[in-house]
C-alpha cells in the first residue's frame, strides 16, 4: 500500500471571485475546470506548486469554514509577495505559535481558512 496526496475540496459561490483570490492574490494556476453543463455548478483544480485544492460549486462539495494547513518553507518570502499585492480583503500578518511554528493565514470570500505554516529556525 502506498499514499500519495490528499487533495481537499472548498467549497465556492462566485467564480468570478474565487479567481480573484486563489489567482490573483494567492499566486495560484488554474489548471482545469469541469461542468456537466453550460449552466452547471463549477468544479476546478487550483494549484501552486505541489499544492492541489479543488473547487467547487456544487452542493455537498466541500463546507464553508473549512481550514487547510499548508506546511511549507519561505514564509517571509509568501508573505511579502501577498503583503505587496495590496489586496484589499486581506492583509495578513506572521503569527508565531508556542508549537514551533510561523503562520500566515488568510480567508477566501467563501468563509474558509488556509493557513501557511513553517516550522520556526532553532
Amino acid at each position: 500500500m502506498a499514499l500519495h496526496i490528499a487533495i481537499p475540496t472548498l467549497r465556492i459561490f462566485d467564480v468570478p471571485k474565487a479567481r480573484e483570490f486563489y489567482l490573483d492574490f494567492l499566486g495560484s494556476a488554474w489548471d482545469w475546470e469541469h461542468r456537466f453543463a453550460p449552466d452547471a455548478p463549477l468544479f476546478a483544480q487550483i494549484s501552486r506548486g505541489p499544492v492541489l485544492l479543488f473547487l467547487s460549486e456544487h452542493f455537498g462539495d466541500g463546507t464553508p469554514g473549512t481550514h487547510v494547513l499548508i506546511r511549507m518553507a519561505g514564509l517571509e518570502a509568501l508573505h511579502a509577495d501577498l503583503t505587496a499585492k495590496n489586496y484589499r480583503h486581506a492583509r495578513p500578518g506572521i503569527e508565531d505559535r508556542p508549537w514551533g511554528w510561523r503562520d500566515v493565514s488568510v480567508h477566501d470570500p467563501f468563509g474558509n481558512r488556509i493557513t501557511f505554516s513553517e516550522i520556526k529556525d532553532h
